[in-house]
């Protein structure tokens, strides 16, 4: 399993990388694995409203659809148009497929350090 030391992560499965003022969200490797191979990616749109924790998008795979949830609260200021006709990179380069980028950046709560990231993987596995 690839946990990049520059990222946080949620218990959901995304990571988020800040970069000033946005920050530009994906799916972990752990979470592209867990699915299967992904056949559809539906992004929220450039000017949404997220909340942290809350829905941002959906990943379809051939096991099941998946909720994408928003690390950060902010606004949406740019999606990865292409995923649209290769959704199929998130499984190939789940941290260079990202999804979203967000900007006006509100609550950062319960973000986990690669570490944590890492332990809490380890314990969703023995499950």
């Amino acid at each position: 399993m690839n946990i990049p030391e520059n990222l946080l992560y949620t218990k959901t499965h995304e990571w988020i990388l800040f970069d000033g003022d946005t920050a530009r969200i994906g799916l972990t490797d752990y979470a592209q694995n867990a699915m299967g191979d992904i056949v559809f990616a539906d992004l929220p749109s450039v000017g949404d409203t997220v909340e942290a924790g809350g829905l941002c998008g959906e990943v379809e795979s051939v096991k099941a659809v998946s909720e994408v949830h928003a690390p950060v609260g902010g606004t949406i200021t740019a999606v990865n148009e292409t995923l649209a006709d290769a959704p199929e990179a998130i499984n190939s380069s789940p941290y260079d497929a990202w999804l979203a980028e967000i900007s006006d950046i509100g609550d950062k709560a319960g973000l986990l350090t690669p570490a944590a990231y890492e332990a809490f993987c380890e314990e969703e596995a023995q499950k």
